[in-house]
Protein backbone atom coordinates (compact mmCIF):
# COMPACT_ATOMS: atom_id res chain seq x y z
CA UNK A 1 0.00 0.00 0.00
CA UNK A 2 1.03 3.29 -1.10
CA UNK A 3 1.14 6.07 1.64
CA UNK A 4 0.45 9.83 0.25
CA UNK A 5 2.44 12.69 0.58
CA UNK A 6 1.80 14.91 3.85
CA UNK A 7 -0.52 17.16 3.11
CA UNK A 8 1.51 20.45 2.86
CA UNK A 9 4.71 18.53 1.95
CA UNK A 10 6.50 19.83 -1.27
CA UNK A 11 6.56 18.63 -4.53
CA UNK A 12 9.34 16.63 -5.85
CA UNK A 13 11.84 18.79 -7.90
CA UNK A 14 11.81 16.24 -10.90
CA UNK A 15 8.76 13.90 -10.81
CA UNK A 16 9.43 10.60 -12.33
CA UNK A 17 7.97 10.72 -15.50
CA UNK A 18 9.87 8.47 -18.12
CA UNK A 19 9.58 10.86 -20.95
CA UNK A 20 10.78 13.99 -19.95
CA UNK A 21 12.64 12.83 -17.31
CA UNK A 22 13.57 9.71 -17.56
CA UNK A 23 16.27 7.27 -15.48
CA UNK A 24 19.57 7.10 -17.54
CA UNK A 25 20.36 4.26 -15.55
CA UNK A 26 17.58 2.42 -16.82
CA UNK A 27 18.69 0.82 -20.23
CA UNK A 28 15.19 -1.02 -20.65
CA UNK A 29 13.47 1.89 -19.58
CA UNK A 30 15.85 4.03 -21.92
CA UNK A 31 15.06 1.88 -24.62
CA UNK A 32 11.22 2.14 -24.76
CA UNK A 33 11.34 5.65 -24.18
CA UNK A 34 13.54 5.91 -27.22
CA UNK A 35 10.83 3.84 -29.62
CA UNK A 36 8.14 5.90 -28.30
CA UNK A 37 9.30 9.36 -29.26
CA UNK A 38 9.61 8.30 -32.30
CA UNK A 39 6.75 6.52 -33.31
CA UNK A 40 4.92 9.35 -31.87
CA UNK A 41 7.28 11.85 -34.05
CA UNK A 42 5.80 9.74 -37.09
CA UNK A 43 1.93 10.07 -36.16
CA UNK A 44 1.75 13.21 -34.84
CA UNK A 45 4.77 15.81 -35.45
CA UNK A 46 5.50 17.97 -32.62
CA UNK A 47 4.08 15.70 -30.27
CA UNK A 48 7.85 14.34 -28.62
CA UNK A 49 8.85 17.96 -28.21
CA UNK A 50 5.11 18.10 -26.25
CA UNK A 51 6.26 15.13 -24.36
CA UNK A 52 10.11 15.20 -23.76
CA UNK A 53 11.67 18.63 -25.42
CA UNK A 54 11.00 21.82 -26.43
CA UNK A 55 7.35 22.58 -25.78
CA UNK A 56 7.20 25.71 -27.82
CA UNK A 57 8.74 23.73 -30.91
CA UNK A 58 6.21 20.76 -30.14
CA UNK A 59 3.66 23.27 -30.03
CA UNK A 60 4.81 24.66 -33.34
CA UNK A 61 4.89 21.24 -34.90
CA UNK A 62 1.31 20.14 -33.35
CA UNK A 63 -0.34 23.07 -34.89
CA UNK A 64 1.10 22.66 -38.56
CA UNK A 65 0.34 19.44 -38.33
CA UNK A 66 -3.34 19.93 -37.07
CA UNK A 67 -3.67 22.42 -39.88
CA UNK A 68 -2.18 19.72 -42.43
CA UNK A 69 -4.73 17.33 -41.17
CA UNK A 70 -7.49 20.04 -42.02
CA UNK A 71 -6.58 20.75 -45.00
CA UNK A 72 -6.28 17.42 -46.03
CA UNK A 73 -9.78 16.30 -44.77
CA UNK A 74 -10.88 19.51 -46.87
CA UNK A 75 -9.28 18.40 -50.05
CA UNK A 76 -10.70 15.02 -48.93
CA UNK A 77 -14.24 16.14 -48.90
CA UNK A 78 -14.27 18.17 -51.71
CA UNK A 79 -12.73 15.36 -54.05
CA UNK A 80 -15.49 13.12 -52.95
CA UNK A 81 -18.63 15.60 -52.27
CA UNK A 82 -17.83 18.56 -54.54
CA UNK A 83 -15.32 17.42 -57.05
CA UNK A 84 -15.79 20.51 -59.41
CA UNK A 85 -15.34 22.72 -56.69
CA UNK A 86 -11.41 20.86 -56.33
CA UNK A 87 -10.99 20.95 -60.11
CA UNK A 88 -11.87 24.65 -60.36
CA UNK A 89 -9.68 25.42 -57.56
CA UNK A 90 -6.20 23.73 -58.49
CA UNK A 91 -6.75 23.83 -62.62
CA UNK A 92 -9.63 25.80 -64.01
CA UNK A 93 -9.44 29.17 -61.88
CA UNK A 94 -6.77 30.40 -63.80
CA UNK A 95 -4.52 33.02 -62.04
CA UNK A 96 -6.08 32.29 -58.65
CA UNK A 97 -5.74 28.46 -59.27
CA UNK A 98 -1.71 29.31 -59.89
CA UNK A 99 -2.21 30.79 -56.38
CA UNK A 100 -3.24 28.04 -55.20
CA UNK A 101 -1.39 25.92 -56.40
CA UNK A 102 1.88 27.75 -55.43
CA UNK A 103 0.54 28.38 -52.01
CA UNK A 104 -0.02 24.12 -51.81
CA UNK A 105 3.31 23.94 -52.92
CA UNK A 106 5.13 26.43 -50.39
CA UNK A 107 2.96 24.61 -47.50
CA UNK A 108 4.13 21.64 -48.50
CA UNK A 109 8.21 21.98 -48.69
CA UNK A 110 7.50 23.91 -45.24
CA UNK A 111 6.39 21.04 -43.78
CA UNK A 112 8.71 18.41 -45.00
CA UNK A 113 11.92 20.55 -43.72
CA UNK A 114 9.67 20.96 -40.24
CA UNK A 115 9.21 17.66 -40.27
CA UNK A 116 13.40 16.75 -40.68
CA UNK A 117 14.03 19.45 -37.96
CA UNK A 118 11.50 17.56 -35.39
CA UNK A 119 12.94 14.03 -36.32
CA UNK A 120 16.32 15.36 -35.59
CA UNK A 121 14.87 16.87 -32.67
CA UNK A 122 13.50 13.38 -31.57
CA UNK A 123 16.88 11.34 -31.73
CA UNK A 124 18.56 14.19 -29.68
CA UNK A 125 15.84 13.75 -26.80
CA UNK A 126 15.99 10.07 -27.26
CA UNK A 127 19.72 10.00 -25.94
CA UNK A 128 21.13 7.73 -27.87
CA UNK A 129 24.49 7.14 -25.86
CA UNK A 130 22.22 5.72 -23.15
CA UNK A 131 20.21 3.27 -25.33
CA UNK A 132 21.53 -0.28 -25.14
CA UNK A 133 23.87 -1.10 -28.23
CA UNK A 134 21.37 -3.52 -30.01
CA UNK A 135 19.20 -0.04 -30.41
CA UNK A 136 21.48 1.86 -30.62
CA UNK A 137 21.38 1.57 -34.11
CA UNK A 138 18.04 0.65 -34.94
CA UNK A 139 16.76 3.48 -33.57
CA UNK A 140 18.18 6.34 -35.59
CA UNK A 141 18.32 3.93 -38.79
CA UNK A 142 14.36 3.24 -38.42
CA UNK A 143 13.73 7.06 -37.88
CA UNK A 144 15.46 8.63 -40.62
CA UNK A 145 14.15 5.40 -43.39
CA UNK A 146 10.60 6.98 -41.57
CA UNK A 147 11.73 10.50 -42.34
CA UNK A 148 12.97 9.42 -46.04
CA UNK A 149 9.32 8.29 -47.04
CA UNK A 150 7.45 10.51 -45.21
CA UNK A 151 9.41 13.61 -46.73
CA UNK A 152 9.66 12.11 -49.92
CA UNK A 153 5.98 11.63 -50.22
CA UNK A 154 5.73 15.75 -48.78
CA UNK A 155 8.64 16.47 -51.72
CA UNK A 156 7.00 14.51 -54.31
CA UNK A 157 3.74 15.97 -53.85
CA UNK A 158 5.29 19.52 -53.99
CA UNK A 159 6.48 18.76 -57.02
CA UNK A 160 3.66 16.98 -58.79
CA UNK A 161 2.08 20.25 -57.43
CA UNK A 162 4.39 22.40 -59.46
CA UNK A 163 4.02 20.39 -62.64
CA UNK A 164 0.77 20.80 -62.26
CA UNK A 165 1.43 24.71 -62.18
CA UNK A 166 3.60 25.07 -64.90
CA UNK A 167 1.92 22.67 -67.44
CA UNK A 168 -1.02 24.34 -67.28
CA UNK A 169 0.47 27.73 -67.47
CA UNK A 170 2.48 26.48 -70.59
CA UNK A 171 -0.07 24.98 -72.56
CA UNK A 172 -3.64 26.75 -71.88
CA UNK A 173 -1.78 30.01 -71.26
CA UNK A 174 -3.67 31.50 -74.26
CA UNK A 175 -7.25 29.77 -74.98
CA UNK A 176 -9.93 30.58 -77.13
CA UNK A 177 -13.75 31.43 -75.61
CA UNK A 178 -15.63 29.30 -73.18
CA UNK A 179 -18.24 28.18 -75.54
CA UNK A 180 -20.90 25.88 -74.38
CA UNK A 181 -21.70 22.46 -76.30
CA UNK A 182 -22.73 22.45 -79.79
CA UNK A 183 -25.82 19.73 -80.05
CA UNK A 184 -24.53 18.10 -77.26
CA UNK A 185 -21.06 17.49 -77.91
CA UNK A 186 -17.55 19.36 -77.66
CA UNK A 187 -15.75 18.88 -80.85
CA UNK A 188 -11.96 18.94 -80.89
CA UNK A 189 -10.29 19.22 -84.28
CA UNK A 190 -7.17 16.76 -83.30
CA UNK A 191 -3.58 17.93 -85.37
CA UNK A 192 -0.76 16.11 -85.78
CA UNK A 193 2.75 16.56 -87.80
CA UNK A 194 6.41 17.18 -87.18
CA UNK A 195 6.64 21.06 -85.77
CA UNK A 196 10.83 20.57 -86.29
CA UNK A 197 10.37 20.16 -90.04
CA UNK A 198 10.60 24.45 -90.30
CA UNK A 199 7.23 26.27 -90.23
CA UNK A 200 7.19 26.82 -94.08
CA UNK A 201 7.21 22.56 -95.05
CA UNK A 202 5.06 21.41 -92.59
CA UNK A 203 1.67 19.94 -93.06
CA UNK A 204 -0.58 17.97 -90.76
CA UNK A 205 -0.18 14.36 -91.40
CA UNK A 206 -2.96 13.31 -88.91
CA UNK A 207 -6.23 14.84 -89.12
CA UNK A 208 -9.15 14.05 -86.99
CA UNK A 209 -11.79 15.30 -85.22
CA UNK A 210 -12.97 14.22 -81.29
CA UNK A 211 -16.83 14.45 -80.53
CA UNK A 212 -17.49 13.91 -76.68
CA UNK A 213 -20.66 14.02 -75.19
CA UNK A 214 -21.47 16.61 -73.49
CA UNK A 215 -23.37 14.55 -70.82
CA UNK A 216 -22.20 10.80 -71.19
CA UNK A 217 -18.75 11.55 -72.02
CA UNK A 218 -19.28 9.22 -75.35
CA UNK A 219 -16.01 9.63 -77.60
CA UNK A 220 -16.15 9.74 -81.70
CA UNK A 221 -13.07 10.05 -83.39
CA UNK A 222 -13.31 10.75 -87.16
CA UNK A 223 -10.95 10.62 -89.30
CA UNK A 224 -10.54 12.97 -91.87
CA UNK A 225 -7.83 12.31 -95.43
CA UNK A 226 -5.12 14.64 -94.80
CA UNK A 227 -5.56 13.82 -98.95
CA UNK A 228 -9.53 14.74 -99.31
CA UNK A 229 -10.37 17.19 -102.10
CA UNK A 230 -12.11 20.15 -102.60
CA UNK A 231 -13.56 20.60 -98.72
CA UNK A 232 -16.22 23.23 -98.52
CA UNK A 233 -16.14 25.80 -95.97
CA UNK A 234 -18.37 26.51 -93.07
CA UNK A 235 -21.04 28.91 -93.46
CA UNK A 236 -19.08 32.29 -91.99
CA UNK A 237 -15.68 31.41 -92.77
CA UNK A 238 -13.88 34.03 -94.11
CA UNK A 239 -12.32 31.17 -96.78
CA UNK A 240 -15.27 30.40 -97.86
CA UNK A 241 -15.56 34.03 -99.79
CA UNK A 242 -12.16 33.07 -101.60
CA UNK A 243 -13.38 29.06 -102.46
CA UNK A 244 -17.24 29.31 -102.69
CA UNK A 245 -17.22 25.98 -104.56
CA UNK A 246 -14.69 23.96 -102.38
CA UNK A 247 -11.36 24.28 -101.47
CA UNK A 248 -8.92 23.91 -105.06
CA UNK A 249 -5.13 24.04 -105.79
CA UNK A 250 -2.97 26.85 -106.97
CA UNK A 251 0.12 25.90 -108.78
CA UNK A 252 2.84 28.69 -108.56
CA UNK A 253 6.52 28.41 -108.46
CA UNK A 254 6.99 30.26 -105.59
CA UNK A 255 4.04 29.09 -103.45
CA UNK A 256 1.82 26.41 -104.07
CA UNK A 257 -1.24 24.00 -102.94
CA UNK A 258 -3.53 21.42 -104.26
CA UNK A 259 -6.44 21.16 -103.28
CA UNK A 260 -6.27 18.45 -100.57
CA UNK A 261 -7.33 18.90 -96.91
CA UNK A 262 -4.17 19.36 -95.43
CA UNK A 263 -2.84 22.33 -97.70
CA UNK A 264 -5.77 24.22 -96.36
CA UNK A 265 -2.88 26.12 -94.46
CA UNK A 266 -0.73 27.06 -97.43
CA UNK A 267 -3.62 28.85 -98.60
CA UNK A 268 -4.51 30.46 -95.56
CA UNK A 269 -1.42 31.34 -93.90
CA UNK A 270 1.81 30.32 -95.45
CA UNK A 271 1.43 31.94 -99.18
CA UNK A 272 -0.10 35.55 -97.87
CA UNK A 273 1.68 38.30 -97.84
CA UNK A 274 -0.16 39.14 -94.37
CA UNK A 275 0.45 35.41 -93.03
CA UNK A 276 -3.11 35.02 -92.99
CA UNK A 277 -4.00 37.84 -90.50
CA UNK A 278 -6.26 39.72 -92.64
CA UNK A 279 -8.52 36.35 -92.64
CA UNK A 280 -8.55 35.51 -89.02
CA UNK A 281 -7.16 38.94 -87.11
CA UNK A 282 -8.06 37.30 -83.49
CA UNK A 283 -5.87 34.08 -83.77
CA UNK A 284 -3.25 34.77 -82.10
CA UNK A 285 -4.93 36.13 -79.26
CA UNK A 286 -6.83 33.28 -78.86
CA UNK A 287 -3.60 30.86 -78.87
CA UNK A 288 -4.59 29.64 -82.92
CA UNK A 289 -2.72 30.51 -85.97
CA UNK A 290 -5.06 31.72 -88.92
CA UNK A 291 -3.97 27.76 -90.96
CA UNK A 292 -5.91 26.17 -88.10
CA UNK A 293 -8.44 28.44 -87.81
CA UNK A 294 -8.91 27.65 -91.48
CA UNK A 295 -8.46 23.92 -91.24
CA UNK A 296 -10.77 24.13 -88.36
CA UNK A 297 -13.22 25.91 -91.02
CA UNK A 298 -12.48 23.09 -93.75
CA UNK A 299 -12.70 20.38 -90.59
CA UNK A 300 -16.77 21.72 -90.05
CA UNK A 301 -17.54 21.91 -93.59
CA UNK A 302 -16.45 18.45 -94.20
CA UNK A 303 -18.40 17.07 -90.85
CA UNK A 304 -21.38 19.05 -91.30
CA UNK A 305 -20.99 20.21 -87.43
CA UNK A 306 -19.41 23.23 -85.36
CA UNK A 307 -15.64 22.39 -84.37
CA UNK A 308 -14.22 25.58 -81.74
CA UNK A 309 -11.20 24.28 -80.15
CA UNK A 310 -8.08 22.49 -81.45
CA UNK A 311 -5.35 20.62 -80.05
CA UNK A 312 -1.93 20.30 -82.27
CA UNK A 313 0.09 17.16 -81.13
CA UNK A 314 3.95 17.86 -82.59
CA UNK A 315 4.84 14.18 -83.41
CA UNK A 316 8.14 14.42 -81.49
CA UNK A 317 6.54 15.07 -78.20
CA UNK A 318 4.14 11.88 -78.85
CA UNK A 319 6.96 9.57 -78.69
CA UNK A 320 7.77 11.42 -75.39
CA UNK A 321 4.39 11.06 -74.02
CA UNK A 322 4.06 7.41 -75.09
CA UNK A 323 7.82 7.06 -73.25
CA UNK A 324 6.19 8.88 -70.25
CA UNK A 325 3.04 6.51 -70.29
CA UNK A 326 5.21 3.55 -69.85
CA UNK A 327 4.67 2.79 -74.34
CA UNK A 328 1.39 1.11 -75.64
CA UNK A 329 0.36 -1.90 -76.47
CA UNK A 330 -0.83 -2.79 -79.95
CA UNK A 331 -1.56 -6.10 -81.72
CA UNK A 332 0.88 -5.37 -85.38
CA UNK A 333 -1.18 -6.65 -88.07
CA UNK A 334 1.02 -6.01 -91.28
CA UNK A 335 5.08 -5.79 -91.40
CA UNK A 336 6.11 -2.04 -91.27
CA UNK A 337 9.77 -0.21 -92.05
CA UNK A 338 10.22 2.34 -89.82
CA UNK A 339 12.03 5.72 -91.64
CA UNK A 340 11.66 6.69 -94.76
CA UNK A 341 13.05 6.23 -98.55
CA UNK A 342 15.67 8.82 -99.70
CA UNK A 343 14.08 11.69 -102.09
CA UNK A 344 13.56 10.17 -105.46
CA UNK A 345 13.61 6.67 -104.46
CA UNK A 346 11.53 4.40 -106.82
CA UNK A 347 12.42 0.99 -106.12
CA UNK A 348 10.24 -1.51 -104.41
CA UNK A 349 11.95 -3.18 -101.49
CA UNK A 350 11.93 -1.01 -98.13
CA UNK A 351 15.04 -3.32 -97.13
CA UNK A 352 17.09 -1.09 -98.94
CA UNK A 353 16.35 2.30 -96.78
CA UNK A 354 14.00 0.81 -93.80
CA UNK A 355 16.06 2.14 -90.24
CA UNK A 356 13.94 -1.07 -88.50
CA UNK A 357 10.56 -2.85 -89.14
CA UNK A 358 7.87 -3.25 -86.83
CA UNK A 359 7.17 -7.03 -86.63
CA UNK A 360 3.48 -8.83 -86.96
CA UNK A 361 2.05 -9.75 -83.54
CA UNK A 362 1.21 -8.13 -80.44
CA UNK A 363 3.92 -5.33 -79.19
CA UNK A 364 4.78 -3.16 -76.39
CA UNK A 365 5.64 0.12 -78.34
CA UNK A 366 7.97 2.76 -76.79
CA UNK A 367 7.52 6.26 -78.22
CA UNK A 368 9.85 5.76 -80.88
CA UNK A 369 8.07 2.58 -82.56
CA UNK A 370 4.43 4.07 -81.49
CA UNK A 371 5.65 7.10 -84.39
CA UNK A 372 6.64 5.16 -86.96
CA UNK A 373 3.53 2.71 -86.52
CA UNK A 374 1.46 5.76 -87.10
CA UNK A 375 3.42 7.32 -89.52
CA UNK A 376 4.42 4.40 -91.87
CA UNK A 377 2.58 4.43 -95.45
CA UNK A 378 5.64 3.76 -97.82
CA UNK A 379 4.40 0.08 -97.65
CA UNK A 380 0.73 0.28 -97.35
CA UNK A 381 -1.89 3.25 -98.17
CA UNK A 382 -3.07 6.70 -96.37
CA UNK A 383 -6.38 4.57 -95.20
CA UNK A 384 -4.15 1.97 -93.03
CA UNK A 385 -2.37 4.60 -91.34
CA UNK A 386 -5.33 6.28 -90.48
CA UNK A 387 -6.70 3.46 -88.98
CA UNK A 388 -3.05 2.56 -87.22
CA UNK A 389 -3.66 6.11 -85.79
CA UNK A 390 -6.61 5.51 -84.23
CA UNK A 391 -5.66 2.65 -82.91
CA UNK A 392 -2.75 4.53 -81.05
CA UNK A 393 -5.26 6.94 -80.00
CA UNK A 394 -7.04 4.73 -78.15
CA UNK A 395 -4.06 2.53 -76.85
CA UNK A 396 -2.99 5.64 -75.55
CA UNK A 397 -6.26 6.86 -73.60
CA UNK A 398 -6.34 3.34 -71.88
CA UNK A 399 -3.16 3.96 -70.95
CA UNK A 400 -4.12 7.27 -68.90
CA UNK A 401 -5.04 5.39 -65.93
CA UNK A 402 -4.90 7.42 -62.36
CA UNK A 403 -2.38 4.93 -61.61
CA UNK A 404 -0.51 5.85 -64.69
CA UNK A 405 -0.73 9.15 -64.44
CA UNK A 406 0.05 9.45 -60.61
CA UNK A 407 3.18 7.48 -60.94
CA UNK A 408 4.60 9.21 -63.98
CA UNK A 409 3.11 12.39 -63.26
CA UNK A 410 6.04 14.68 -63.38
CA UNK A 411 6.90 12.46 -66.98
CA UNK A 412 3.33 12.76 -68.12
CA UNK A 413 3.39 16.90 -67.50
CA UNK A 414 7.00 17.24 -69.29
CA UNK A 415 5.77 15.34 -72.41
CA UNK A 416 2.76 17.33 -72.37
CA UNK A 417 3.94 20.62 -72.48
CA UNK A 418 6.33 19.19 -75.42
CA UNK A 419 3.74 17.92 -77.52
CA UNK A 420 0.38 20.22 -77.10
CA UNK A 421 -0.62 23.67 -78.79
CA UNK A 422 -4.25 24.13 -78.08
CA UNK A 423 -6.93 27.36 -77.64
CA UNK A 424 -8.86 25.10 -75.00
CA UNK A 425 -10.15 27.66 -72.63
CA UNK A 426 -8.88 26.69 -68.85
CA UNK A 427 -11.87 26.89 -67.50
CA UNK A 428 -13.34 23.95 -68.90
CA UNK A 429 -10.79 21.91 -67.84
CA UNK A 430 -13.13 20.64 -65.05
CA UNK A 431 -15.66 19.96 -67.35
CA UNK A 432 -13.75 18.02 -69.61
CA UNK A 433 -11.73 15.96 -66.52
CA UNK A 434 -14.97 14.57 -65.48
CA UNK A 435 -15.53 13.76 -69.38
CA UNK A 436 -12.47 12.13 -69.20
CA UNK A 437 -13.54 9.82 -66.35
CA UNK A 438 -16.51 8.97 -68.28
CA UNK A 439 -15.01 8.05 -71.46
CA UNK A 440 -12.93 5.70 -69.70
CA UNK A 441 -15.85 3.77 -68.95
CA UNK A 442 -17.34 2.95 -72.49
CA UNK A 443 -15.70 2.17 -75.57
CA UNK A 444 -14.28 4.87 -78.45
CA UNK A 445 -16.40 5.26 -81.56
CA UNK A 446 -14.53 5.74 -84.61
CA UNK A 447 -15.37 6.83 -88.35
CA UNK A 448 -12.94 6.82 -91.01
CA UNK A 449 -14.11 8.86 -94.28
CA UNK A 450 -12.57 6.12 -96.50
CA UNK A 451 -13.85 4.36 -99.57
CA UNK A 452 -14.46 1.25 -97.18
CA UNK A 453 -17.20 3.82 -95.55
CA UNK A 454 -19.11 4.99 -99.13
CA UNK A 455 -16.68 7.85 -99.04
CA UNK A 456 -15.04 8.80 -102.92
CA UNK A 457 -11.67 9.69 -102.15
CA UNK A 458 -11.46 11.54 -105.19
CA UNK A 459 -14.93 13.34 -105.38
CA UNK A 460 -16.75 12.97 -102.00
CA UNK A 461 -20.31 13.12 -101.44
CA UNK A 462 -20.18 15.81 -98.39
CA UNK A 463 -23.77 15.58 -97.81
CA UNK A 464 -23.58 11.84 -97.52
CA UNK A 465 -20.87 12.63 -94.91
CA UNK A 466 -22.98 14.48 -92.99
CA UNK A 467 -25.40 12.33 -92.60
CA UNK A 468 -22.92 9.64 -91.46
CA UNK A 469 -21.70 11.63 -89.00
CA UNK A 470 -25.23 13.10 -87.57
CA UNK A 471 -25.81 9.43 -87.67
CA UNK A 472 -22.92 8.20 -85.34
CA UNK A 473 -23.61 11.05 -83.51
CA UNK A 474 -27.32 11.05 -82.89
CA UNK A 475 -28.14 7.28 -83.50
CA UNK A 476 -32.03 7.59 -83.91
CA UNK A 477 -33.72 5.41 -80.65
CA UNK A 478 -35.58 2.67 -81.01
CA UNK A 479 -39.65 3.50 -80.23
CA UNK A 480 -41.05 1.09 -78.44
CA UNK A 481 -43.75 -0.94 -80.45
CA UNK A 482 -46.99 -0.42 -77.98
CA UNK A 483 -48.90 -3.55 -76.99
CA UNK A 484 -51.50 -5.13 -78.44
Amino acid sequence: MTLAPPRGAARPLIEPRPLRHPNPADAGTMAKRGWWLVIVNLLVPGSAQVLAGNRRLGRFGLGATLLAWFLLIVAAGLALFARPALLWLTIGGGFFSAAVLTLVQILLVAYAVLWVVLTFDTLRLVRLVKVPTAHRLAIPVIALVLLGLVGGAAGYAATVVGSTRNTIGSIFGQSGPSLAPSDGYYNILLLGADSGDGRDSMRFDSISVVSINADSGAVTITGIPRELPNAPFSAGSPMLELYPNGFEGHGSSTCGWNGWMNHVRNAAEICREDQGTGLYPDAAAHGSTPGIEATKDAAEGVLGIEIPYYVFVDMHGFAELVDALGGVDIDVTERLPKGGPPEGWTGTDANEWAIGWIEVGPQHMDGDTAQWYARSRYTTSDWDRMKRQRELQEAILDQFTPQTVLTRFNEVAAAGTALIDTDLPQDKLPEFFDLMLKAKEQKVQTIELTPENGVDEHHPDYGHIHEMIQQALHPPTETPTPAP
